[in-house]
């Protein structure tokens, strides 16, 4: 295959999903000489790409909101177009993702075989269940004659802007050594991904005890817990940062502490893509799916084995049991027994 003077990397899922694939967009960039690269991806996940040094362009597609529907794929696939793109790369498994490429005249088109859209795809590469999910969407650029051995990390490049924001927190709201300095981040999308509340509670009090400083990372819709995660634990040492950045500025403040601890959602993969140790909460879900921590000093915490585990892919709403034992057996001891006892 001719190397691509051009190339799209389609991704349009949740920011998480966007960070595990930075590594095959970086994988792109070193590999295939002065080639562009063009991201689409959500309005909410833009600013992880915008900004990379691996991304020549960043292209927000509002599927669910002023581009959705029929109308609103033909608006991106002329702007698509307009780029003039040789090749797409699409982690993305979707029909509408390959029709997108298909509509924008790409003449190659790469994404894996259980894509719902493979029929419209030249090139559908093995999904490999029991790999990660970085290593996964890097086996898409093998179609391009690119092969990489090991497992490459993401990297977030938080502006100026953030790190002045970051340090400006940490100053007024968080002082002290990083090396002293836990972010906690108790939210999720899905619920049944959340680890208790009152566990949260339970382990923010314990690290204050061990002499630590918490801060609380979030975004507005988890305002509400974490002010209640706050408030339960009734110390100056723990701040509040929950709606107050950006997913960059989230990720330059995660930057200034010693590790994470965090349930299986996109804060786990910011941290990692900081180079900060995290300790990753499961329950419903298994880090066999692909999605635990791939940084060298991450730690997973979960129940073990469970009949009823795992439940789902992605978690859900309601535990189906009504137990919820994947979480609640999880003691706050256990989490914090996992946390590096220093910053790398």
């Amino acid at each position: 295959m001719t190397p691509p003077r051009s190339i799209l990397v389609l991704q349009t899922a949740f920011p998480g999903d966007v960070i595990l694939t930075l590594p095959l967009m970086q994988l792109l960039h070193e590999q295939v000489a002065e080639a562009r690269l063009t991201v689409v991806t959500t309005p909410a996940a833009v600013e992880i790409v915008r900004g990379h040094p691996a991304v020549t362009r960043a292209l927000p597609y509002d599927k669910r909101g002023i581009d959705r529907g029929l109308r609103g794929l033909l608006r991106m696939a002329a702007r698509v177009r307009a780029e003039r793109c040789d090749a797409a790369v699409i982690p993305h498994r979707s029909l509408r993702s390959a029709l997108l490429a298909v509509m924008a005249g790409i003449p190659v088109r790469i994404g894996f075989d259980r894509s719902a859209g493979r029929l419209l795809l030249t090139h559908c590469v093995r999904y490999v269940a029991a790999d990660h999910e970085i290593a996964r969407n890097c086996a898409l650029a093998r179609p391009l004659g690119i092969e990489t051995e090991g497992m490459l990390l993401p990297r977030l490049f938080p502006s100026a802007a953030d790190a002045r924001s970051a340090d400006a927190f940490v100053r007024g709201e968080s002082p002290g050594a990083d090396d002293a300095r836990i972010a906690v981040a108790p939210g999720s999308v899905w619920a049944t991904k959340r680890w208790p509340e009152e566990n949260f509670a339970s382990l923010v009090r314990l690290l204050v005890e061990r002499g630590l400083r918490v801060v609380l990372i979030g975004g507005a819709e988890d305002r509400p817990l974490c002010a209640r995660i706050a408030r339960a634990a009734a110390s100056a040492a723990v701040a509040d940062a929950a709606g107050r950045f950006s997913l960059t500025g989230s990720a330059a403040l995660i930057g200034r502490c010693r590790a994470l601890i965090a349930n299986d959602s996109a804060p786990v993969h910011m941290a990692v893509a900081m180079g900060i140790p995290v300790v990753a909460i499961f329950g419903p879900t298994l880090p066999s799916f692909g999605f635990a921590p791939a940084g060298p000093h991450d730690a997973v915490v979960d129940v073990g084995e469970l009949a009823c585990r795992p439940c789902s892919i992605h978690g859900g709403n309601r535990c189906p049991t009504g137990t919820f034992d994947c979480m609640r057996r999880i003691a706050a001891a256990r989490v914090l027994e996992a946390l590096p006892a220093r910053r790398p």
